[in-house]
């Protein structure tokens, strides 16, 4: 490429008519008939072939370039034998330009935008570039061979991606060839200098436009300036926001220049970015051939972005009949297939309709403010929709919440009065047992109260036999050892009782300490334990009464034996008579003890009966009354956890309502 710069400069300055590339050439005259600035712009073009004479990769991807886009050029040494007056007329023009540059560019600015749009020279393109975006001499160029040592996360991505850009370019087309390895170095190293941007594909072609101009360290430059000064790093950040800008923007230029056919593409659904979006992001180079591309490409470096708005307002104005007649789909086969060739024959035509399209600057402004606008309702639309879907999320939670405590405070509340009715069933069994047991007390008192009765009565005659009569010493010993052994046998048995009484006790006072939940149970059992004992003591009894049976029965054989007593004189049949009445009166009396010591026992078991049944009640009463605190104390619970559920219910449908009229409001606008 250094080469293609050098020789148009010689061409200028030597009078034979073939030129070579070498220094000798360019100078074969004195240096006394080169003017000063002559001399510079020798050394610049000369410096720039010694660069790319360096670079072979620089060389192919020109050749490369040309080869793609159909020009068949020459050497640099039969380009310059071959070159018209006016083209020579050109050279001599931008020459000068970038000799001058610092003060062409402050006294002729649009002069030089004129000729950028008329087009650079390709042999003049990479310096020229370089110029527009000052990347000439950039600190970072220092730091490009250290980046390429160091390892980008993107690295995978452009390795994925290098095989579609330019995929029929013979500079990129062959895997692993060099004008890939210097596309993946550009673009690895642009990813290490801006990690926010990283790597986005669009930006491949741009750095492969600039790979077929110039070597990889001045291309890296030149991208590094184009990201920061020309909008594009906004254009690829991910979140691809001034994309969207542009778009508004667009579309906004087509309602007012091109009403039909915004109404058409609205009518179809035909959206700005299913056809624009790669005309920011390629400046045109992946929907135009590169001769074309690149001469639009050569206003983008002197004009920015609005070069990408003219094109594409003109592309639709020249097709705007055909688009009319198509649907979505036919309108996205025309923009695939038929514009990217409607302009072989040159891109004059289509630059010098680009720039009869009005463009307001100030209207551009305007319409950025009003997107900006937008957008920020829209994300404070869309920060108040999320808090409310978050807070309606807390409040269905919340429900939930609620809903299973109630019904779990209504499970409790349903078992607590089935164990309730269970309770009160309970207390009026017992109540009725206890109802049973005062009579039978009631009874034994009676029966009591009569052997007492009887009692006092045998008393009273024994008392009167004795004044009347004495007893025989032998018989009457008889019956006190008889009466004594009845007597221990009573005292065993009341013995026997008493241990008896105090077991209940005892167990009474165990079954107090156990817990309210197992003490009905084990109060049964004990009582069924002490039925049994009471049931052994009525055996005891019973055996005392056969004692006594046994004692009648040896009473009567004693009276058979001593039946012809009574023919003995009177006064000693009356002793026989009264000896006779005591023994009765003793065994009545023996009787009548075993009978009062059987409703002593029966009192006891009947006492004790009723204290157990009063415990039972009483803790049965204990019990019904906690059980009533805590139905009261739930009932109240459920009803504040109605009431937070109505409360929570209301909330959410207030929430929704808001929510709906945002939504509303947001199809509305």
């Amino acid at each position: 490429m250094a080469s293609q710069v050098a020789s148009p400069s010689a061409s200028l300055h030597t009078t034979s008519s073939s030129t070579t590339l070498s220094t000798p050439a360019l100078s074969p005259s004195s240096p006394t008939q080169l003017s000063p600035d002559d001399l510079e712009l020798l050394a610049k073009l000369e410096e720039q072939n010694r660069l790319l004479e360096t670079d072979s990769k620089s060389l192919r991807s020109v050749n490369g370039s040309r080869r793609n886009s159909g020009s068949s050029l020459v050497s640099s040494s039969s380009a310059s034998s071959n070159l018209s007056h006016l083209e020579e007329d050109s050279w001599i023009l931008w020459g000068r330009i970038v000799n001058e540059w610092e003060d062409v560019r402050k006294k002729k600015e649009k002069q030089v935008k004129e000729l950028v749009r008329k087009g650079i020279p390709h042999h003049f393109r990479a310096i020229v570039w370089q110029l527009l975006c000052s990347a000439q001499s950039m600190p970072i160029k220092d730091q490009y061979s250290e980046l390429l040592k160091m390892t980008s996360p993107c690295e995978k991505l452009i390795r994925r991606d290098i095989a579609r850009t330019y995929p029929e370019h013979d500079f990129f087309k062959e895997k692993d060839s060099l004008g890939q390895e210097v596309l993946f170095n550009v673009m690895k190293a642009y990813s290490l200098v801006d990690r926010e941007v990283g790597y986005c594909q669009g930006s491949a072609f741009i750095v492969g436009l600039l790979l077929m101009q110039m070597p990889e360290e001045e291309a890296f430059c030149v991208f590094v300036k184009l990201m920061q000064d020309y909008r594009l790093r906004e254009l690829f950040k991910p979140s691809m926001a001034e994309l969207g800008l542009c778009m508004y923007q667009f579309e906004c230029m087509i309602q007012e220049h091109l009403p039909e056919l915004y109404v058409h593409f609205q009518s179809q659904s035909f959206h700005t970015s299913m056809y624009a979006s790669s005309w920011f992001l390629t400046i045109f180079l992946t929907t135009f051939p590169l001769p074309i591309a690149t001469r639009i490409f050569d206003i983008f470096m002197s004009e920015g972005l609005e070069i990408v708005f003219r094109v594409g307002l003109a592309v639709l104005q020249m097709n705007q009949a055909e688009l009319l007649q198509l649907d979505m789909e036919g309108m996205l086969q025309h923009f695939q297939k038929v514009i990217p060739h409607q302009f072989d024959s040159g891109p004059d035509k289509l630059i010098q309709a680009s720039y009869q399209v009005k463009y307001n600057a100030k209207k551009m402004k305007k319409l950025e403010k009003e997107y900006t606008t937008i957008k920020t309702k829209e994300m404070e639309e869309q920060v108040e929709i999320k808090r409310l879907r978050t807070e309606n999320r807390l409040l269905k939670q919340r429900i939930e919440t609620l809903e299973k405590e109630s019904a779990s405070l209504a499970d409790r509340l349903i078992q607590g009065q089935v164990t309730r009715a269970q309770e009160a069933e309970e207390n009026y069994l017992i109540k009725r047992e206890l109802a049973t047991i005062k009579q039978q007390s009631d009874e034994a008192i009676t029966k009591l109260e009569q052997a007492e009765n009887t009692i006092r009565e045998l008393q009273q005659q024994q008392q009167w036999h004795k004044c009347s009569s004495r007893y025989s010493e032998d018989f009457v010993l008889q019956l006190e050892k008889e009466l004594v052994q009845a007597r221990l046998s009573e005292a065993e048995s009341h013995c026997a009782l008493k241990e008896m009484q105090d077991k209940v006790l005892e167990m009474e006072k165990r079954n107090s300490s156990l817990p309210d939940e197992e003490n009905v149970a084990r109060l049964q059992e004990e009582l069924i334990a002490v039925k049994l004992r009471e049931a052994e003591a009525l055996m005891g009894l019973k055996e005392l009464r056969q004692q006594v049976r046994d004692l009648e029965e040896h009473w009567q054989r004693h009276l058979a034996r001593t039946t012809g007593r009574w023919k003995d004189p009177p006064r000693k049949n009356t002793v026989n008579e009264l000896q006779d009445e005591l023994m009765t009166v003793r065994l009545k009396e023996a009787e009548t003890q075993a009978e009062l010591k059987e409703t002593k026992q029966r009192l006891m078991e009947m006492e004790t009966q009723n204290q157990i049944n009063s415990n039972h009640l009483r803790r049965a009463e204990q019990e019904l009354t906690n059980l009533q605190g805590k139905v009261q104390y739930l009932s109240a619970q459920n009803k504040g956890l109605l009431s937070q559920l109505n409360e929570a219910k209301r909330r959410q449908a207030e929430i929704e309502c808001k929510v709906n009229n945002i939504v509303n409001k947001l199809f509305v606008c």
